[in-house]
């Protein structure tokens, strides 16, 4: 990404790569929120004519 700026690379060197930190947790997560729920497993009645938040529109 700005690997090649100075800038980023004193930044790296003074807090870590926290970019390439944060991919890592959030590929972490990933997994493991694939085990406990696989893909295509959503939320319950999350379907594409599921109320909303703030419950159906008007009229229905």
């Amino acid at each position: 990404m700005f690997t090649d700026t100075p800038i980023f690379s004193r930044l790296v060197a003074e807090r870590g790569d926290v970019p390439a930190e944060v991919r890592g947790e959030a590929d972490r997560i990933h997994r493991d929120l694939a085990r406990v729920m696989p893909p295509g497993t959503g939320l319950p009645g999350a379907g594409p004519h599921a109320p909303g938040p703030m419950g159906p529109p008007p009229g229905r």
